[in-house]
C-alpha cells in the first residue's frame, strides 16, 4: 500500500455522506409507480420503492466514501467530483435492479468512473483528444527502487501531488489498488480492461509515480 505520509489520506468524502447522497438523489426516489394492465390502471402501494430504497441504503450506500474518493482523484477536486458522484448515484439507484448480488462496491465503482469518462468528456475534451499510451507514458525502467530513503522523505502534500500528475489511467488503476485494495481482477472488471493491461499500467503507474516523487525531493 501507498502512504502519503498522513493517516486518511486517502478518505476525501464528504462528512456527512448519508446526508449528501440524499441531496445527489433529490426528488428523484420515486413514492409511486403506476401501470396500465389490461386497459385499466393499476396503481401499487409504495412497498416496492420502499423496497428498492432500503436496499439501496444496505447495498450500496455504505461505499459513498469509496465512490467519492475514486471521483476525487480522478476529478482533481472536489466541486468536479461531486458532479460525478451525484451522477453516479442516481444511475446507481436507477439501474439498482440490474445488481444481482456480489461485490456492490465494485459495481458501484464502475458506475462512477463511467459518470467520470461522461463526464469529462463533456467538459474537459482537450484531456481525452490524445489516446493513451503504455509505451509513452512509461518510465522505461520497472527493476524496482534504489531510492526508498528519500521516498520515505515525501510528506502528504507532495505525494498527493505527484498522484494528482500521474496519466490518469495509471491514476485510477493506482488509486484502485492502492487505497481501495482491489484485487488485479476487480480492478480489469471496474475499469473494463484485460488483467494484463492492469498489471502492466500498475507497474508503470507506481514506477512513474516515483520517478516524479524523487525529482520534487532532489529539487528542493
Amino acid at each position: 500500500m501507498l502512504h502519503a505520509g498522513s493517516k486518511g489520506a486517502d478518505r476525501l468524502a464528504p462528512e456527512n455522506s448519508r446526508r449528501w447522497w440524499k441531496v445527489c438523489l433529490g426528488n428523484k426516489i420515486p413514492t409511486e409507480s403506476v401501470w396500465i394492465v389490461n386497459g385499466q390502471e393499476s396503481r401499487n402501494t409504495t412497498l416496492d420503492a420502499q423496497d428498492k430504497l432500503a436496499r439501496f441504503e444496505q447495498s450500496i450506500m455504505p461505499h459513498m466514501n469509496a465512490a467519492y474518493n475514486l471521483a476525487r482523484w480522478l476529478a482533481g477536486n472536489d466541486t468536479d467530483a461531486q458532479d460525478v458522484v451525484q451522477e453516479a448515484y442516481l444511475r446507481a439507484f436507477k439501474f439498482l435492479s440490474g445488481f444481482r448480488g456480489g461485490d456492490s462496491r465494485s459495481w458501484l465503482l464502475r458506475i462512477v468512473r463511467n459518470a467520470f469518462y461522461d463526464w469529462l468528456k463533456r467538459n474537459r475534451r482537450e484531456e481525452t483528444a490524445t489516446p493513451f499510451d503504455e509505451e509513452l507514458h512509461s518510465t522505461g525502467d520497472e527493476k524496482g527502487m534504489p531510492d526508498t530513503l528519500l521516498l520515505e522523505k515525501a510528506d502528504h502534500e507532495l505525494m498527493r501531488k505527484a498522484i494528482e500528475d500521474l496519466p490518469l489511467e495509471f491514476r485510477e488503476i493506482l488509486v484502485l489498488r492502492e487505497f481501495e485494495g482491489f484485487s488485479y481482477k476487480e480492478i480489469a472488471d471496474t475499469a473494463e480492461v484485460p488483467l494484463g493491461t492492469v498489471m502492466s499500467r500498475l507497474a508503470r503507474a507506481r514506477e512513474h509515480l516515483r520517478t516524479l516523487v524523487i525529482e520534487r525531493l532532489e529539487s528542493k
